[in-house]
Order: C-alpha cells, then structure tokens, then sequence
C-alpha cells in the first residue's frame, strides 16, 4: 500500500507513487492534455502500472483553477452586493503598481457592470445590523439572473467578516429559488476585511467553482472507475491538503496548488540536509516559481495576486497561499523580437499541444527546449527517458527565424534564447531575496521542475548562492512535495479593537472558537484520520494607532500576557520597520489559525554508497556553455551514481524527467540521499 500524486502542469503530467512497504517510489511523467486534464492523470496512471488495490490515498494538484482564470474560462457570473457598492470592483484600488505609467489601464473585473446587483442592507463594522436584508430585492436579482443565464453568483455584503447572516440568509435565498446555480458567499472564502479584495476573491471563486465541481467530479467518477479507493485530496495553495468536496466549493484556494507544493518539498529537502535557509526554484514548461524559505518554513500570506506585474495590478485573493513570485519563463516560452527589434522569451508559451517545436507535435515557434537541444544539453534519444523523441531538423528550422533576427548562427541564437530567459529568472530570484533585504550568499538554491537542473548551476554561480541542491526526481518534484503534505485549514477572522480595551482572556477566547471551528472542519474532512488531534498555530495582526497596515507575529494562548503580547508586537515591528513606537497605542486587527493533521508522510530516502562516478558514465557530447566555450562533456545516468561519488564539471547527469548542467569549474557531489551539490 502507498501514497500516490499528480501534478497537471501546463506541459506534463506528472505520477509518483509511494510504496510504504518498500520505501520506493515509481515515478511517471505524460503530456498534459489541455482539453481535459483528467485524461493526462489516466493517461500517467496507465503508464505507471501501480495495481490500484496498493493506492491508500491519492492527492492532486496542478493549474487547473488558474489557467481557468488567466484564459477567462470560467462561467457567466453575478456579483450581489450591498447598495451602494455595485463599482468596488471596478474602482480598485488607487495606488498603481508604476505611478509614472501613463498608459495605466485598471484592471477589467471578471463581472460585467449590467451583471453586479445591489440590495438594500447593512451592518456596521462591529457586526451590529443598521438595515435590515431586503429579500424582495433579492427575489428581482433572481429573477434577472434567470433570465440572463447566469450560472455562479458571488454575494458581499459590507462588513460580513463581522457578521455573515445576512449573507448566509440570501445564500440560503438564491439556493432555494435558483438550484442549479452555484452560490459563493464572501464569508465561506475569507472572514478578512478590505471590501475590494474580498469582493474579488469571492467573485472568482463563483467564476471557477461550476468548472472545477464538474472537474472534481469527473475525476473522482473516473478513479473510482478503475478501482481506487478514496480518499482523494486536492492540494491547496497553503502547502496542505483538502478533499475533493471542500476543494470543489473552494476552488480558489488551489490557485498555486502544483507551486506550493513545490516550495513543501524544498522546505523538507532543507530541513533533511540542514539548510534551512534555501531559494525555492521550479522551472517547467510554461513558468518558473521561485519562494524564499527562512528558517524551514514557507511564508504563508493571504495577499496574493494573479496577473500582478509590474505594471499592472492584477487581481487580489484573499486566500492563504505560499508566497511566490511566479513569470512566464519555461522550457515552452516562446521566443521573438518585440516592436523595437529586441529578443524577448515568455511569457507565452508553447504549452503541451503542440509544445516546443522539437517535439514533432506541429510547434514552429522557437522555445527554451529547441535552444537546449541545440546546444547540446538535451539528448534527442534519452529526452523523457526516451518516450518522447527530439527532432532536431525541426528545432533549427524553428530557431531560424531568431538567427535571421540576429544575424547570427542558429547555435549562437539558440545560446541568446537561454541568456534572455536565464537573465528573467535572475530578476524573480532577486525579487525574492534581495529585493526583499534578503543577502542570496546566505541562502542554498534548490532547484526543480523539468528545467530547474538545466539553469540551476549557471543562476546560482550568478547570484552567487551557497550551493546548488539537486533533489533526485526533481523533474517531478510538486508531485513529490504533495506526498509530504498534512491536511491543513487555516482561519482568518477581522476583529479590530484597541488593545487598551481588550484583555488577553478576550485573545484567548477568540482563538479557542477558532480553534472549535478547524476541529470542526477536520472531523467531517479527515474523517479517516478522526483520532488525530490537530496542531495549532496561533498569529495576530498588530498596528499602532492611526496607521493603515499591520505586522503579523506568532502568539502562544497559553502562556501569553498583555505585556508580552505589546513587547512581541513591538519586536515584530521594529523587525520590520526599523522602529517601535512603545508610548504608542496599538490596535489588534486580525487573527489568524493554522491548523494540521500530523499525518505520516514520507521522508527523503538513503541511497547505496561506494562505487565511482565512471561507473555511471553513457556518454560524452560536445555542449556550448555560452560565455565558458564548448566543451566535450561526460554525460552520467543519476540513478547508477552512488553515495559519496565526488567529481568536477563541465558534466551533464541525465535522469527520466530532467537533466542537471554542471559547468566547467564547478564542483559536484552525491550526498546519502541522493541529493546534488554543485558548488
């Protein structure tokens, strides 16, 4: 028996299979199918021949939710909102991403205005009710529904974080009189203020939620049809688990599902080998995600964006999701020259169909993919362990059209397509670490997806990182990160108050009904793993009087004080601003909850020593290295290198989903878990 993963990435499909008994595992990667995902996760547990009487649970993630939202594929929506806020949506907010811009353009929301009702109703911001909900309102925003086909409606109330009945009672309303409609209430989403963003958030969940049910349901119908035994867990964009049926009514907690478990299992591969400070990167097909991980723990927030750029403001959600810094940069991003001439690569991407020229599957753009094979690091024969393989003819015909840009030789534009690329992922690395006050010479980079190994050693000698981590299987690592996930629930509840009136019994009580809910939530969800007491971890949001944002910072209920609560927010903020202001009144803002299953997942494996790096020698080929000149390289199969095996570059090591390039001057080593080290 044992534990399996997919990951749907936007060009493979990836399967790994744990077997508890053995200890080993049985990886599996596809071509993802766009038109319907699922058939790529049959297609890999065809592949996989895993027996599906020894599947104890199956957890799934990928891009479903936000290849959704990015291709505007969701569903007819409405917006109910209290009177008076029908154009939030529209109005945003005002602070742009670059104030200099003079072609800004807002946002376009994903609700047309014709489509955003307003009914009478109020509370205050304490909960307290001011106007009563208008329910014969609310029966002629049904009626206009109805006949205008709307298929999902989001309803925000102003102040509903406070007090979500009058949301309850029209969700309860539109369900009764209009059955075949999905209904999103803000408060099942988020109980945070700032009414744009909670508007937002609630909006594209009922924007994906029809979607993703029929997705979930089909999915599961399919896997129960060949013989696997629930449980199925969906992986959230918090680093850890649900099930299917909470997932299909929050589909928006998935957006980053395949990244963040990415990030999981980097922060375990650092913990494991003792580096607790690592850069997360995970380059595959379509993009490349990279985290920072300080002290062994990915940093959760609930103030993520998709679309956001450095121009534009995208679109906030109000869900707890891995911080990621996420751009268009794969082994699919497609290569071209811009209105002024200049070469660009990404953001748009080749995908699965018909994916890089090299393929043979109809692509003609030039990608990142056809340039490393014209350079010599991919093998046209061994490439996905030999299932999918590369037609060279057909990558130069398509790098053509950048030498003839360039004026230059298809090899040499193929060297230039790697440097634009590479040169996007240093800014994202940046934007992560330094940008952030964060010195990279500190931190080790542990690279994955199908792409992570090829760029790693040359990103990390640019950015001059510790060390360069390669974990075996890294070309399926968000499949393995997801093994190594606990069922998670986390909580956010707006209760601003001055900490002048409020007593630490008051903190104390307010987390312990948070604490009833999650307990709640994990009795119906886990219902398998019903004797286990959930871990709880406790952080407040603190600001002083009279501004705008907080700091958050952990709190022990248990042994916590009011004069240790302000001494810890105080720390928290000087922390984070270089001061403190102790004569200062504080307001506390937010409360939040993480909450796990310590389930028992599995851990990095030992790997057999002795022998020498020859012993797993295939071959040699000659590789261009750009600006390091080309060089004869030794090629080594993974799998046949041992613990302790020791030797320099210039290499390359193959492997079933990725390939890891060493360059010359560069050291690598084989740690006892299989691990490379370049250094």
């Amino acid at each position: 028996m044992g534990r399996m993963a997919t990951d749907v990435g936007g060009t493979f499909t990836d399967l790994v299979f744990h077997d508890e008994a053995t200890d080993q595992l049985t990886v599996t990667k596809t071509l993802t199918t766009p038109a319907n995902p699922a058939d790529g996760v049959l297609d890999a547990l065809s592949q996989s021949g895993v027996d599906a009487a020894d599947i104890a649970s199956f957890v799934h993630g990928g891009t479903t939710v936000i290849n959704a939202l990015t291709e505007r594929r969701g569903v007819r929506t409405a917006l109910v909102t209290t009177a008076g806020f029908r154009d939030v949506l529209e109005i945003g907010r005002g602070n742009r991403p670059d104030m200099y811009d003079l072609r800004f353009a807002s946002s376009v929301p994903f609700v047309a205005r014709r489509h955003r009702f307003e009914v009478r109703e109020r509370m205050n911001f304490k909960g307290a009710v001011i106007d009563p909900l208008d329910f014969d309102g609310l029966e002629t925003v049904a009626k206009l529904c109805a006949e205008d086909a709307i298929r999902s409606i989001a309803i925000v109330f102003l102040h509903a974080y406070a007090n979500p009945d009058h949301e309850r009672a029209a969700a309860e309303f539109f369900r009764a009189r209009l059955p075949d409609v999905s209904i999103t209430a803000s408060h099942e989403i988020t109980r945070e203020w700032r009414e744009y963003e909670r508007s937002n958030t609630a909006v594209l969940n009922a924007y994906v939620k029809p979607i993703i049910t029929d997705y979930f349901n089909d999915l599961a119908g399919a896997l129960e049809n060949r013989g696997i035994a629930k449980p199925y867990y969906a992986m959230q964009s918090n680093g850890g688990t649900t099930d299917f049926e909470w997932a299909s009514a929050h589909p928006l907690t998935l957006v980053e599902s395949g990244p963040a478990a990415g990030v999981n299992g980097a922060a375990l591969v650092g913990r494991t080998l003792g580096e607790n400070d690592v850069i997360s990167l995970d380059i595959g097909g379509t993009t490349a995600k990279c985290s920072l991980i300080i002290g062994a723990e990915p940093k959760v927030h609930t103030a993520y964006a998709i679309e956001r750029s450095r121009t534009r403001p995208g679109y906030p959600l109000q869900i707890p999701t891995v911080d990621i810094v996420e751009i268009g940069a794969g082994g699919g991003s497609i290569a071209g020259f811009d209105a002024a001439g200049s070469l660009r690569v990404g953001p748009r991407s080749a995908g699965a169909d018909p994916g890089p020229a090299c393929y043979d599957r109809g692509g003609k753009a030039p990608t990142v993919t056809d340039a490393k094979l014209l350079t010599g690091v991919l093998d046209p024969t061994r490439f996905a362990g030999g299932s999918l393989p590369l037609n060279i003819a057909a990558a130069e015909a398509a790098m053509a059209t950048v030498a003839d840009g360039l004026g230059c030789g298809i090899e040499e534009a193929a060297v230039a397509v790697i440097r634009v690329a590479e040169a996007n992922m240093i800014s994202a690395l940046k934007l992560v670490s330094v940008q952030r006050g964060h010195d990279p010479r500190g931190f080790a980079l542990i690279v994955s997806g199908g792409g992570g190994p090829m760029h790693g050693a040359y990103l990390g000698r640019e950015l001059a990182v510790k060390k360069v981590l390669v974990p075996p299987h890294s070309g399926l690592f968000s499949a393995l990160g997801m093994l190594s996930t606990q069922p998670r629930y986390d909580l956010t509840r707006t209760d601003l108050k001055r900490m002048s009136g409020l007593s630490i019994a008051d903190i104390q009580a307010a987390l312990a009904d948070m604490e009833a809910e999650a307990r709640g939530y994990f009795q119906t969800f886990a219902r398998d793993h019903s004797v286990l007491e959930p871990v709880f971890t406790h952080m407040v949001d603190m600001r002083y009087n009279g501004q705008e944002h907080t700091v958050t910072f952990p709190l022990d209920p248990s042994t916590a004080t009011a004069n240790s609560v302000m001494s810890d927010f105080h720390a928290a903020h000087e922390k984070a601003y270089t001061f403190s202001l102790p004569d200062t009144e504080a307001e506390l803002v937010c409360y939040r909850l993480k909450s796990e299953l310590p389930i028992q997942t599995p851990r990095l494996t030992r790997i057999d020593g002795g022998g020498k790096p020859g012993d797993a020698l295939v071959g040699r080929r000659v590789v261009n290295y750009a600006e390091d000149g080309k060089h004869e390289t030794p090629v080594y199969r993974r799998s046949d290198l041992a613990a302790g095996n020791d030797f320099a570059g210039p290499c390359l090591i193959e492997e079933l989903s990725s390939t890891t390039m060493v360059l010359p001057g560069q050291q690598v080593s084989v740690d006892d878990y299989g691990v490379l080290h370049i250094a």
